[in-house]
């Protein structure tokens, strides 16, 4: 599609915590990316969506997502799942590592075994995008012993994410702030599990003592993936550092509650970015970046706009990507959603706030149709949205894309 004009819109989501909605009421998207908010009212364009009152917000962002090799991931035999996600709202997704890979041996990780495992999902599983969804693969799992040239590979290839997950690291702090400094070199950002062990059983316990003197970019899943730290050591980690926290599905309700009610007081909701940290022993949640986003308005007093602007721009930001926020220039990610019907909301943000789920009508990447009409994953929103195109090319809105 060469351009779109989405018209008539009701609320308008920017993705910007710090000026989460905007009193935007069309948007012109060329050649893949927003061209303009407001254009003049004369403006034509290959195809018109009347969004008739719908909401339209960035395209979520999970940060903490498990693949191993295209849409399949064994824990849970998870199959196509990143096309069911993507029909909930997901639209970029970040790897936190292949470790579901089969026959993977954690007790017996070398430098050579992890960089070739993320070189081979970032250039497999990382290069094929299922309905276009943004999957950021080869995520590395941090060994003792890794040199400068592993992390050369691994910039060579593209991957944005190294992960301390089994990392000794009360073993040897000096090599592991090398190995930050080294991915910071590299345009490569660091993550570490938090809380207490996972899955695996092998994982290490990382609280307050450790995030202290490591000091990564992003501190996962804080309030537990599955299990959180401490609160005390919740609360010093907000008051005392300064780099991102990220909430998952896969955490302790209570005490994403204490992290989001603190970030909140403390004016540093920025900092929060979600993700579902999933498939794995949470199972396979096509919508929950959706619940992610009904629980913090609902429960955990965001308001709607900022509780979108988290799962959105937020998170892309965290993980250095170029999606995210509703901007002139960026690419046209984008969603077209509204209540459902049934919902005490009249509007999408009385809906999100009362914490019920929103009903998607399109999604966009890169200006893309790649949910076209109503969502698989999500009930019809209440609002009618309408298509018309000005070349015959067009008129089919399950295929209105120009070659």
């Amino acid at each position: 599609m060469s351009s779109l004009l989405i018209r008539n819109i009701g609320e308008f989501f920017t993705g910007d915590i710090a000026r989460p909605m905007a009193a935007v009421t069309s948007l012109l998207v060329e050649n893949g990316r927003i061209a303009a908010l407001d254009p003049p009212a004369d403006t034509k364009a290959d195809v018109v969506i009347d969004a008739n009152g719908s909401a339209v917000l960035p395209g979520l962002v999970d940060g903490h997502v498990h693949p191993v090799m295209g849409e399949w991931t064994p824990t849970q035999d998870a199959i196509g799942w990143v096309g069911n996600y993507l029909h909930g709202g997901t639209t970029s997704m970040v790897s936190a590592g292949e470790l579901h890979a089969p026959g993977l041996d954690y007790n017996n990780l070398t430098p050579d075994l992890v960089t070739a495992l993320a070189e081979v999902t970032r250039q497999t599983t990382g290069r094929v995008r299922w309905s276009n969804v943004k999957l950021h693969a080869g995520t590395v799992l941090l060994v003792p012993g890794m040199n400068e040239t592993h992390f050369d590979r691994l910039a060579k290839v593209g991957a944005i994410l190294a992960k301390f997950l089994f990392y000794p690291l009360n073993a040897d702090p000096e090599e592991a702030k090398r190995f930050v400094r080294l991915c910071r070199e590299r345009g490569i950002r660091t993550k570490i599990h938090t809380g207490g062990v996972s899955r695996s059983g092998v994982s290490q316990m990382c609280g307050f003592d450790i995030l202290s003197w490591l000091q990564p970019d992003i501190a996962a899943h804080v309030s537990g993936g599955p299990i959180p730290m401490s609160d005390a050591d919740l609360a010093r980690v907000i008051d005392e550092t300064s780099f991102a926290l990220e909430i998952c599905t896969s955490g302790n309700y209570r005490s994403t509650l204490l992290a989001a009610r603190q970030l909140r007081q403390r004016g540093q909701l920025a900092r929060m970015t979600l993700g579902t940290d999933t498939p794995g022993g949470t199972g396979v949640i096509p919508r929950g970046m959706l619940r992610n986003i009904c629980y913090l308005a609902s429960v955990c007093e965001l308001t709607p706009g900022e509780a979108v602007a988290v799962a959105s721009g937020n998170t892309a930001k965290a993980h250095g990507l170029d999606v995210g926020f509703l901007r002139v220039g960026d690419p046209a990610d984008l969603l077209i959603c509204g209540p459902v019907e049934g919902s005490a909301g009249t509007t999408l943000s009385h809906a999100i706030a009362h914490g019920d789920l929103p009903g998607i009508s399109y999604a966009f990447i890169n200006g893309n149709p790649v949910v076209k009409e109503r969502s698989e994953q999500t009930p019809p929103s209440r609002f009618k949205v309408h298509l018309t195109a000005s070349c015959p090319c067009h008129g089919d809105a399950n295929a209105f894309i120009c070659e």
